[in-house]
């Protein structure tokens, strides 16, 4: 599990260093033929992991609750984020793999609520919620890349 957790901290670093070196007006341009932007899918990821791995334990998620309508899967942008949200949406890239590693070394999960994927991938347990969120944003990743590729187009 370490190497899982050691995969998704350095994606999220990336992330990070997307989100802050990307001037805001690119962040929240939508492309043609895109239907969300950089600043979503970031936001996106974060959201997820704490449905996939907190919710579906049955756990309370660790992140403000008004964040999950907004970039919870099949969302997208409807407003421009405030600065304060961008940052903590930035600080939040980090400290929920950090948390989520801390809950799992001691045994916070005890339960979870079996879920098929829109993928098809059925996760019977954290493990698998962890290994399919790792997949998951990385799949993310490689869309904010073509949005950044689009946006300076």
């Amino acid at each position: 599990m370490e190497n899982l957790f050691d995969i998704t901290l350095k994606n999220r670093r990336l992330l990070y260093r997307i989100l802050e070196k990307t001037p805001k007006e690119e962040l929240l341009r939508i492309p043609e033929g895109f239907r969300n932007n950089i600043w979503w899918n970031v936001a996106h990821v974060v959201v997820t992991q704490q449905l996939l791995v907190y919710k579906m334990s049955g756990l309370a998620v660790r992140i403000p609750e008004k964040y999950i309508e907004p970039f919870k899967k099949g969302s997208v942008p409807e407003r421009a984020p405030l600065e304060e949200e961008i940052k903590e949406i930035g600080g939040f890239l980090l400290s929920t793999v950090e948390w989520m590693r801390e809950d799992y070394e001691t045994n916070l999960f005890q339960e979870f609520n079996e879920y098929t994927t829109s993928l098809d991938v059925t996760l019977k347990n954290v493990e698998d919620a962890m290994a399919f969120n790792t997949f998951h944003e990385g799949l993310h990743l490689g869309a904010i890349l073509a949005l950044q590729k689009a946006v300076k187009g």
